[in-house]
């Protein structure tokens, strides 16, 4: 369905670029009250490169910049466990207390019952917020070097007006080059805010999604980053939720017909520990598909779920699947990825195909 350069002149299957934070996680307490905190890493971009490459064995690498002190250190020792190439990485020069450059954080409740989960960023001037057009050779990682697929989104390109140019910089670069770009919308509404909030995020995204071949999001994500609603729908389409998201990602295609692919996570928030969960996927030779639905999910950790959906589903691309098999496979990782804690991936491929094949929960021996 999309085609993809020969994995034999590539180094790497997948690039992520993005800002990678340290997630400080208070477990089952809140962080109002925390006396201590498990470190992870995370981003939005970065997770799907970590599970394409920890949960599904491709080659993957991330382009980053860091503050060059001890947490940035630990975040690339971090990045390193996940198995993704850190030789990408742009290290900025630190000045001690942070003033110009610094490492972002991300402190993260998971949530439980009525208890939605939390998230409070810090991430102000971080080293990749600053990073610039011309600061990395983009025709040299994807004409040399060989990528076969580029995946940023609008978490990235919402951190600064150079970070959006830098995205634009990339994804031109990969798509002269071959390389097919993926891009998750992510809106997040505290991170426009101050810039500009969401009439700002639809410039923005408007303008880079011309870049795009496989577009990523969920309602929020179209309504908010790209202007679209779910208005349009007719009102004899408004009987199920889902139909309503089906003609939305239809709307999508239409708008954007140079798209590939359009995918997006449906989520009903029944409580922090309890979602149904489902993806719709379309493109022009199959129209809107649906994945299996998951009422009444069980969620240990929500964060990391759509990035873990995105993954399975660029993974799916890349192997030459159909389409409704790669929409599958993105549910099920997504399903699994809230299982356990942390914004990344702590399952393997047989998992996901199992679950994506209609596997259950029963204990294996």
């Amino acid at each position: 369905m999309i085609e993809t350069r020969p994995a034999a002149e590539c180094e790497l299957d997948i690039v992520a670029l993005g800002e990678v934070m340290l997630r400080l996680d208070p477990g089952e307490s809140r962080v109002r009250t925390a006396r201590r905190f498990e470190a992870w890493e995370g981003g939005g971009e970065y997770n799907v490169a970590r599970g394409m490459r920890k949960v599904f064995g491709l080659r993957a690498g991330v382009v980053t910049a860091l503050a060059d002190n001890e947490v940035g250190r630990l975040v690339e020792n971090l990045i390193m466990q996940g198995g993704v190439d850190t030789s990408l990485i742009r290290w900025e020069k630190y000045d001690g207390i942070g003033r110009t450059v610094r490492n972002g954080l991300n402190f993260t409740e998971r949530g439980f019952g009525v208890r939605g989960a939390l998230g409070v960023s810090d991430r102000a001037n971080t080293a990749i917020s600053q990073l610039a057009p011309g600061a990395v050779d983009w025709d040299d990682l994807f004409g040399r070097r060989g990528v076969r697929w580029l995946h940023t989104g609008g978490i990235f390109a919402g951190l600064s007006e150079s970070a959006a140019l830098v995205a634009e910089e990339a994804m031109s670069a990969a798509q002269r080059h071959g390389t097919v770009v993926s891009f998750d919308l992510n809106y997040r509404p505290s991170l426009w805010a101050g810039i500009g909030g969401s009439d700002y995020a639809r410039d923005v995204n408007t303008r880079l999604a011309s870049h795009v071949d496989v577009m990523i999001g969920n309602e929020e994500d179209f309504t908010a980053s790209l202007g679209f609603d779910v208005e349009h729908v007719d009102e004899h389409l408004r009987t199920l939720p889902i139909d309503s998201f089906a003609a939305m990602v239809s709307t999508v295609a239409e708008k954007m017909p140079w798209l590939s692919a359009v995918a997006t996570t449906l989520r009903t928030v029944h409580s922090a520990s309890d979602n149904d969960w489902q993806a719709i996927a379309w493109s022009p030779e199959t129209g809107v598909l649906t994945s299996t639905a998951r009422d009444h999910l069980a969620i240990l950790d929500r964060v990391g779920g759509g990035d873990g959906f995105a993954s399975g589903l660029v993974y799916g691309l890349l192997s030459g699947e159909d389409l409704q098999e790669c929409l599958e496979l993105g549910a099920a990782h997504g399903a699994l990825a809230m299982t356990t804690p942390g914004d990344t991936s702590m399952v393997t491929r047989e998992e996901v195909r199992s679950l994506a094949s209609g596997g259950s929960a029963r204990v294996r021996r």
